[in-house]
Order: structure tokens, then sequence, then C-alpha cells
């Protein structure tokens, strides 16, 4: 069996014109716009001018544009030479383009026209965008429940097509996919080198997905640009390839990016956001509330949480995203907070647009809005910005890998860690810190406890490791636990979480109380040629991300579910 082996840098794109503006375009000290992106609201951020002004002495935005390793110091000089390959996507992933082609119409010609993506983190949350955004259907495989794999591999297997997406090549969520849908395909009587062609891999060169693939002869291999992180992958094969084989038009997305790409030497609207986000956390207003306005962004918010959580939540510092629902429901107390930079993005406001949005409960600090290429881009470019300014190394992680050593270990043991609940009703049961829940005799009285621990200007992150869509009620419990907490309140799917803001949780400040909420799994799911099964694997992340918190003595309370659904009841109950 052979494998096709298509490389990601090995050509560079077409010139792209600039757009039909020379420059960016200053309408007033609160309004910019270049290269297809307008910037907003920037006029309430004190300092802000003065700080543009320091970085344009330092030629910083050009010194970026050009790749300059040195912008964050030179303890992060190594790594940062190795990550800016990201500023020139919008040219050299432009190849890519007749390759994807190419292969969605082998694909449609043979009937395989369903398309899952199996990835992690910065391998799954940009191209989940542009499938939602451009309306395109693409299935997003990135959790370790059971029920919810079980569900994926149910679903027209017989039109399906796996990408298997991961940059290190060993992420154990898309092994275990990759084993699953392999033996799936194989249940229905197909040969190996059968199954073989219904899997495409996206990786770094030289990885062990890399040479699994050839091993194992599927039909394409795309190799990355491996100067390139994963957070800021958005533009590189590991965004195009799913979505482009889904449908979407990455064309326009790269030339998108590309006009974008024209502003960033200079005073433009990405510098402008960079340094909007920086210098109002440094003022206090750390918590940068995402909402869309609107006007056709679907699900950036969950993207750019991982981008800012996971580049700048380290060394105690950071900014934390919080991804609301909709600009009208930002009217909860912790969501309009003196630590809180409201911000509301979208795709279609007209130049010169004030920002308001009707019908807000509050009208945003800042807007941004222009095409979904240019948002990509845009908002890489401003956080690295933003982490020149606050002293942090935006292109590491040295927190995640903690709760995955702790799962590591805990599947190794064949054991999770002994723990006795402290309360048990019908359908739920209490997990904590005797000391903090000692008095408590109720769910109510046990979240109540929780928020009480939660410091001054701090947060509350709700942590579901659940299915996303059997158990999709759970996102309703953000805002019912907002209205009770003078806090901002974050939620996050476990396990996609610990690759995005649980860098943030272990890295950035330590003002962070935590909910957890897991659930019985009433039937498992083997993951092949593994001594373990999905539903242990889901208990080891969730329980290895407990010892991570509970090590930092950050307060802690998890909600077991013993069914799912009706404890899912009881507990919204409880939180009215």
């Amino acid at each position: 069996m052979s494998s096709t082996v298509r490389h990601a840098t090995s050509a560079r794109g077409a010139r792209i014109e600039s757009d039909q503006y020379s420059g960016p375009t200053t309408l007033d000290d609160n309004f910019m716009f270049g290269g297809g992106i307008a910037v907003s609201g920037t006029r309430a951020i004190a300092n802000l001018n003065e700080r543009i002004a320091e970085l344009l002495i330092k030629d910083v935005p050009h010194r970026l544009a050009e790749g300059d390793p040195n912008l964050w110091g030179a303890a992060a000089a190594d790594e940062a030479r190795d990550r800016l390959g990201w500023l020139t996507l919008p040219a050299t992933s432009r190849h890519l383009i007749s390759d994807l082609a190419s292969v969605r119409e082998e694909l449609r010609a043979e009937g395989l026209d369903h398309v899952v993506l199996a990835g992690m983190g910065g391998s799954s949350l940009a191209p989940e965008v542009m499938a939602r955004t451009l309306g395109v259907d693409l299935t997003v495989l990135d959790t370790t429940d059971p029920a919810q794999v079980r569900s994926a591999l149910s679903q027209r297997l017989e039109h399906t097509v796996v990408v298997v997406s991961s940059k290190s090549g060993g992420t154990v969520e898309t092994d275990s996919h990759r084993r699953a849908y392999w033996q799936a395909l194989r249940d229905t009587g197909l040969s190996d080198d059968e199954v073989a062609r219904r899997f495409i891999v996206v990786t770094d060169p030289g990885s062990p997905l890399d040479l699994i693939g050839k091993q194992l002869g599927v039909r394409e291999i795309f190799l990355a640009d491996p100067r390139v992180g994963g957070r800021y992958s958005a533009l590189s094969a590991f965004g195009l390839v799913p979505a482009a084989l889904a449908g979407a038009s990455v064309t326009e997305l790269l030339e998108d990016a590309a006009r974008l790409g024209t502003t960033l030497g200079s005073d433009g609207p990405a510098l402008r956001l960079g340094v909007a986000l920086a210098v109002a956390a440094q003022a206090g207003r750390d918590k940068l509330v995402i909402a869309e306005d609107g006007t056709g962004m679907v699900g950036l918010g969950d993207w750019v949480e991982q981008l800012i959580a996971e580049s700048t939540g380290k060394d105690g510092k950071g900014i934390l995203p919080v991804v609301v629902e909709r600009p009208d429901h930002v009217a909860d107390p912790g969501e309009r907070g003196s630590d809180v930079l409201l911000t509301t993005v979208g795709g279609a406001l007209k130049l010169g647009h004030t920002g308001v949005i009707p019908g807000a409960a509050i009208q945003p600090d800042l807007t941004v809005n222009g095409p979904l290429g240019a948002q990509f881009l845009t908002w890489e470019y401003a956080t690295a910005i933003a982490s020149i300014l606050l002293g942090v190394n935006p292109f590491d992680q040295p927190n995640v890998t903690e709760s995955k050593r702790n799962t590591a270990t805990i599947l190794e043991s064949g054991k999770l860690p002994a723990d006795e609940p402290f309360l048990r009703t019908e359908h739920l049961e209490l997990y904590g810190d005797s000391t903090l829940f000692n008095d408590v005799r109720s769910v109510s009285g046990a979240v109540a406890s929780l928020i009480g621990a939660v410091p001054e200007r701090g947060y509350l992150a709700l942590m579901a490791y659940l299915d996303r869509f059997g158990n999709s009620a759970a996102a309703q419990l953000r805002a019912l636990v907002a209205r009770r907490t003078q806090h901002v309140v974050t939620f996050g799917w476990g396990p996609r979480f610990l690759h995005s803001t649980g860098q943030y949780h272990k890295g950035g400040p330590a003002t962070g109380g935590f909910l957890q909420i897991t659930g019985a799994v009433t039937q498992d799911l083997s993951v092949p040629d593994k001594p373990y099964s999905f539903g242990e694997l889901q208990a080891a992340q969730a329980a290895g991300d407990r010892v991570a918190l509970s090590s930092r003595n950050l307060p802690l309370l998890r909600v077991h579910l013993t069914d799912r659904a009706s404890g899912l009841d009881e507990l919204m109950e409880a939180l009215r």
C-alpha cells in the first residue's frame, strides 16, 4: 500500500493584489479599517495611543511582520524562531487549493461525501469555525465521550472519509478516534486496503502519525509547515484540508487573509486590537468577553478562546477569554464588571459602523468586523502583539502537558484516585475538599460555597466531560451560574478545553474556581488494540485535570451525574 504525500510548504502562492485601500484608514481615534478588518472602540482604552507610539518607535509592527523572533525576549527567541510560519500562510498555503479540489473530486466520485475530522484543539477549532460560518457539513470529533464517539461512528459510515489531524502525531484522543473508525470500517466488510482509502492524514513531517499513515497506506498525507504552532494553524493544512474537503471555499479565506497581511507592517487594525487587549488587561480588564454580533460569524469565539488563553495564560499572567451566547445575553453581573472587556465579532458591518448592537443589554467596548480569513490573521497577530506587552511567550504551552501526564499515569495504574462524595442526591454525587464543603447540605449550597471561594476579580470555570450533542443542555449551565455571581463564568467541553483554556487554568493567574461535571457511562466503547475504553480514558482525563488543579489548592467542585439526563435536570433546577 502507498499513500500520496503532499507537502504544505513546497510551493509559494501566487501574488495577491492588496485591497482597494492603500493602507489603514482611520475615521477618528475610535475606528480603524484596513485589509478588510474594522476595529472600533479603542478610544475607551486609556494610554492606547501612547503604547502604539512606543511600538512604532521600536519598529515592532514591521519586525513582527518580517518574523523577528527576538520580540518576546531572549528566553523565547529559540522557540519563536520555529513558530512564525503563520505570518506567510496566506501565500504559502495557496498551492493546496488545486490539490484539495482534486482530492474532493475523487472522493465525491466514489460517493464519499461525509467528512469526519478527528482532531483536538488547533487541529479542530478553526475548521469547525470555517464549516459553521461558510455553511458546509463537517463532523468534528474532538471528544472521548463514548456516547458521542458511538453516535459519530453510526452516521453515514458507508459515505465517510476520515481526516485524522494532529501536529504532534501522538494526540491520544485523535489516535483513539483513528482506531475506532478503522475498526468500524473493517466491520462493514472492507479490506484493509479499502479502509485505508477512507483515511486522510494531516500532520507535521516525520511525526508518528506521518509514519503510521505511510505504513497503513492511507489515501493522502498532507504535511503541514512545522514552523506553525497548532493554535496559529488556521490557514495551514490543519485548517484548510478538512474545510475544503467538506466544501468550503478556502481560496476566499486565503485572499482575505492576504489583504489583511498588507497592513501588518505598520499601524493597522490588528496592531490596535493587540495593544488594546494588552493595555486593558494590564489596567485590570483581563477578562475578554466575546460575543457574536449576528452578522455572519459563527463559532469564532471558541477559536479565539484557545488562541488567547493558551498563548497568554502562563507565568501567572494572561487574558481570560469568556465566550457568551449572544450580545443580548451579556447582562449577568460578572459580564459587566470592571475587569471585563466586552468585544463583539462579526463579518458584515459596514465601514464606519459604530459597533452599537441593537437589543444588547450593554454595548461592546471593542468590535472586530471583517471576513473570516482576515479575522484569523488579525487575531493571531494581535495575540502576538499583546504577548510582547504582557511579557509572555505566545508560542509555548508549559502547563498543557501536565494533565496529559496525569492521565497517562492513571491509565497505566488502571484505577482512578479514590474519592468519596460529601453529598448524594437522587441523581447526583458531589465531591470536593471537606474543608470547603464541610457544612454543605444541598447542591445549591455547594455551588454557593464554590463561588464564595473565588477571590475578588477571579472567575468560575465550568468543565463538562459529557456528550457535546447528547447532553447539549449542559451548556445552559453557564448562564444559570453567571446569574448567581459577580465573577465571569466560562464553559468548556472536556477534554477539548484541556487543549485550550486548560493552559490558562493552571498557568495563568491563580484566581479561578472550578466546577467539573462528569456523567455515568451506560454503554462504553473499547479503544481497539488498547487496554482501556473511551469511558475509562474520559474518566482518567477528568481525574488527571482534578489532580492538576488540586495540586495548586484551587477551589474545585465535582458534580457526577449518576443518570445523565435526570442529573442535568436536577442540577439545572438547583441552580435556578
